[in-house]
Order: C-alpha cells, then sequence, then structure tokens
C-alpha cells in the first residue's frame, strides 16, 4: 500500500478566512500564512489604505469596516460568503490598547468602554456573524485572541484591556462547548506581549514598562507576529480537530513560570 505524503503547505487548500484587524501585526501575518497554506483571505480592517494594500500582498478581499458595528460586522461575514462560497475560517483577532487604558484609579469609563467595545463587543459580534454561517455548513474554526493577561495578572496595568481579554476567553470557551457537536471549533489564542506597532508604540514611551514585561518572559525575548500565525494556521485546521474551548498560550513560557531564570 502507497502511502500519499500529506502536503501540509496547502492543509487550508479550499478553506475561506476571514480576519480581522488583518492589516498590520498579528493579523496580516496570519493573514500571510494562511493564504501561504491555500486558504482564500477577507480581511476587515478599519484602515483602508493599508487593508487594501494586505489584501492585495494575500491575493484576497479587503472589506472596511467598523468592528464596533453589528450592520457592518454582519456585511463582513456575508460578503466573505457570497465572493467565495463560504466562511471556515474566523479570526477574530481586531484590538486596541489605547494609553489612557492604565491602572484602575486613574482610567476613565470613556476609555474603559472603547476599550471594551473594540476588544469584547467585536468578538461577541464576529463570532455570531460567523456562526450563521458555520452552523449551516456544519463546520467551522474560530479562533479569538484573547492574550496571557487573561489568565494571569499583569505587571503592567491596563485595566479595561486585561478585563476585556478574559471576556473573549470565557465567551471563546462557552462557545467551543456550545458549538462543538455542531462540528464548530472555538479557540481562544492567548499570545504574550508580542513585537508588533502597537506594542512598539507603547513601550517606545515608556522603555522601562517595556523591561518590566520582558524581565518576565522565560524565553528572554517578545513573540514575533509569525509565530502566532503559525499558532492560529494550527488551530484553523484539521490538525487540531480534537481542540476546541482551549486556551491556547503562546506566551514563551510567562503563565508557567513561577520566577524568571536568569
Amino acid at each position: 500500500m502507497t502511502v500519499t505524503p500529506l502536503d501540509l503547505t496547502q492543509r487550508l487548500a479550499g478553506r475561506v478566512a476571514v480576519i480581522t484587524g488583518g492589516a498590520s501585526g498579528i493579523g496580516l501575518a496570519t493573514a500571510r500564512r494562511l493564504a501561504a497554506e491555500g486558504a482564500k483571505v477577507v480581511i476587515g480592517d478599519l484602515d483602508p489604505t493599508s487593508g487594501a494594500a494586505a489584501a492585495s500582498d494575500v491575493d484576497g478581499l479587503f472589506v472596511q469596516l467598523d468592528v464596533t458595528e453589528e450592520a457592518q460586522v454582519d456585511h463582513l461575514f456575508d460578503e466573505a460568503a457570497r465572493v467565495y462560497g463560504s466562511v471556515d475560517i474566523a479570526f477574530n483577532n481586531a484590538g486596541i490598547s489605547p494609553p489612557d487604558d492604565d491602572s484602575i484609579e486613574t482610567t476613565e469609563l470613556p476609555a474603559w468602554q472603547k476599550v471594551q467595545d473594540v476588544n469584547l463587543k467585536s468578538v461577541y459580534l464576529c463570532s455570531r456573524a460567523a456562526l450563521r454561517h458555520m452552523v449551516a455548513q456544519g463546520r467551522g474554526s474560530i479562533i479569538n485572541t484573547a492574550s496571557f493577561v487573561a489568565v494571569l495578572g499583569s505587571a503592567t496595568s491596563q485595566i479595561s484591556y486585561t478585563a476585556s481579554k478574559g471576556g473573549v476567553l470565557a465567551m471563546s470557551r462557552e462557545l467551543g462547548v456550545q458549538f462543538a457537536r455542531q462540528g464548530i471549533r472555538v479557540n481562544a489564542l492567548c499570545p504574550g506581549p508580542v513585537n508588533t506597532p502597537l506594542l512598539q508604540e507603547l513601550f517606545a514611551k515608556d522603555p522601562e514598562r517595556a523591561q518590566r514585561r520582558l524581565v518576565h518572559v522565560p524565553v528572554g525575548r517578545f513573540a514575533n507576529p509569525e509565530e502566532l500565525a503559525a499558532a492560529v494556521a494550527f488551530l484553523a485546521s484539521d490538525d487540531a480537530s480534537f481542540i476546541t474551548g482551549s486556551t491556547f498560550l503562546v506566551d514563551g513560557g510567562i503563565s508557567a513560570a513561577y520566577v524568571t531564570p536568569l
């Protein structure tokens, strides 16, 4: 009997992936990775220039949207299904970490609410929109971007960000349980600090804050976006067919460390 070797470079061939926040950072790296593995990619982003460039880069489709607006989110997923025929993968990744989200003592309600809307409400809206298509298909993989701060307290406070990511983790877990027997997997990707424009901007203003983060990473560095993209590609693929409702930590060992190694 001849065994045909698996072509892992095309394990997402024929799949349609929707990525929010796909114009930069983890989202852009993931768009490139999923496209390289054969998926058709639909990028949803607020920025029309970088969004269109990202879609062109992966020979995909760009849909401009505000992820906090229900009608725009529904349109993103409906457009993906209309153009490419299905919605097989949803990487709900859009998020913000603005400087006015800080300690609970100094973070005012408008800053709190803006972060909750972009980081948590959008994942609710995107998951619901994706599920409308996936339930009808009887298959699908949803990956929601949470964070390592959803499972342990951050050394540098961003109170609304932390709370929002905890909400993403809990919601993903529940959806993973709820839809498992309908052929749909839902997992929470929990990155450690990642070397993205968002982190670079945050830490350029406060190098000491960056160092306080870095000292806790056992691996001794921040993640590259491509390392998170590889994790998303795995969770999106049939290689992860028995993984749902998981807290998928890609954190350089932060959450496992009692003390930081020298």
